[in-house]
């Protein structure tokens, strides 16, 4: 357990971006690693999306009133309306879920989300949401378990990778999710 500089108790991630490598690794998937400083937003991230080939990617850690959890992961450019994908997922309606949640189920903290921390869920609570355009592209990007890093690798192998964790990733076109045009 480490501190942080506010006195709290910081506990250790289950699943650390080392051992995520390791895994990758022994499941013969290519990557190529890229470190910088932390971001937590996309907004932050503005500069790392040409510094680093690929799609860049966000993640939604949501929550149904059935309290059914969600990970959606898209495009940086996709723009999801939280009340348009219920439809889409086959939810009810959606709220962001909390960071203890987000921490109980996928063992991240907030600004780490990623596809990887699916290997955390080990009961299969959360259902994985892959935007079908994500899926389209050559090369994907998302932080391996923290923020301070990047890691590429070809929409098969992530795949291939929620897969060897016991989940069924669902491909969907979150296009119809949009916000209306103002």
């Amino acid at each position: 357990m480490n501190e942080t500089a506010s006195g709290t108790i910081e506990l250790p991630l289950p699943t650390t971006s080392e051992q995520l490598l390791t895994q990758l690794g022994a499941l013969g998937l290519a990557y190529d690693l890229h470190e910088h400083d932390p971001v937590f937003t996309v907004a932050e991230s503005e500069h790392l999306t040409v510094a680093i080939p690929g799609v860049h990617c966000r993640n939604l850690f949501l929550r149904d009133k059935k309290k059914k959890m969600y990970l959606v992961v898209a495009t940086h450019e996709t723009k999801i309306d939280l009340k348009k994908l219920p439809g889409l997922i086959g939810s009810d309606r959606l709220s962001f879920g909390s960071a203890e949640r987000l921490w109980e189920y996928l063992g991240v903290r907030p600004g780490s989300v990623c596809p990887f921390s699916i290997i955390n869920d080990k009961e299969g609570v959360v259902k994985i949401i892959l935007d079908h355009s994500m899926m389209a592209a050559d090369r994907v990007n998302y932080h391996p378990m923290e923020n301070h890093m990047t890691i590429g690798l070809s929409p098969d192998d992530l795949l291939k990778f929620i897969e060897s964790c016991g989940h069924k990733p669902h491909i969907v076109d979150l296009g119809p999710a949009a916000p209306e045009e103002v």
